[in-house]
């Protein structure tokens, strides 16, 4: 019987699987960008970061689009950065740093807990984090009391498993050889947690948000072909790699070639072509 750890251990672990990936998902940037673009610009519009704003970045991790944010709002705003993993938000700090943009600050924080001032932001977004949250709605209560009043917050997490196929088949080869029945899809934490159709905007309202809207957007992972998204996961994933990390030298080797034979039924004549699906959700405070 499977038990479910507490809150604490969750984020632990949260905390080592970013620890761990975190060089991975910072030289895949590029990638990432291409994968998130179209849904990070459709989030900082439903934030509505302008020119001047004061945002809050939270689960920023390495930073793509906090350095987003930064272009946006300028000399005159400025971005506040957080994430639970000090390894990949140092990655953030030396992106921005490289890039020269004065105007952001990145501080260690934990999402539930982000003691970043009562009413000090006018928005915030969290791209691909709030999943990983205990208590997503805590988590959107933190940053709700971090806007000003009439200040948006927007946040993007994956939809169904079934709108993400190529995701969902990685994740089974890998529990397969790793001799592990798959979890339930939405146990709390896992990637599809806040994909149910209108769980995000219930934990929106729950958290005192008001003009909740959602949307789901067609994000495709392009790659030239199977074997390239395999190295990503293997660099990046952290829910893939840290269950593929159990097993010992050949056993890893064996399921990274195995999903990558699997994966190729996504390939194409133009290349690899992962189907994917986020929803946006904001909302004002």
């Amino acid at each position: 019987m499977d038990i479910m750890p507490n809150a604490e251990q969750m984020k632990q672990a949260v905390r080592a699987q970013w620890d761990q990936c975190a060089r991975g998902w910072n030289e895949y940037t590029p990638h990432i960008r291409d994968w998130l673009g179209v849904a990070t610009t459709s989030m900082l519009d439903a934030a509505h970061v302008e020119r001047g704003a004061h945002v809050l970045d939270v689960a920023a991790g390495a930073g793509d689009q906090t350095l987003a944010a930064a272009a946006r709002v300028g000399a005159s705003g400025r971005v506040v950065a957080t994430d639970l993993s000090a390894e990949i938000l140092a990655f953030a700090r030396a992106n921005a740093e490289r890039a020269g943009f004065g105007n952001v600050e990145t501080r260690v924080a934990d999402g539930e807990r982000l003691d970043v001032g009562e009413g000090a932001f006018d928005a915030a977004i969290c791209r691909l984090g709030l999943m990983f949250f205990p208590d997503p709605v805590k988590g959107l209560d933190a940053i709700r009391r971090a806007l000003k009043p009439g200040g948006r917050a927007a946040a993007i997490v994956f939809s169904t498993p079934e709108e993400n196929p190529c995701m969902v088949m990685a994740m089974q080869t890998a529990f397969r050889h790793a001799g592990m029945a798959p979890p339930d899809s939405y146990r709390p934490g896992g990637l599809f947690c806040l994909g149910k159709p209108g769980l995000i905007e219930d934990m929106f309202e729950a958290a005192g948000f008001s003009q909740v809207m959602a949307q789901k957007i067609s994000a495709p992972f392009r790659l030239p072909s199977a074997a390239h998204f395999v190295g990503f996961a293997a660099a990046a994933a952290g829910a893939v790699r840290q269950i593929v990390d159990g097993l010992d030298e050949e056993g890893r080797k064996a399921a990274w070639a195995d999903m990558a034979e699997r994966l190729r039924v996504f390939e194409t004549k133009g290349g690899w072509e992962g189907p994917n699906q986020l929803i946006l959700a904001s909302g004002m405070r």
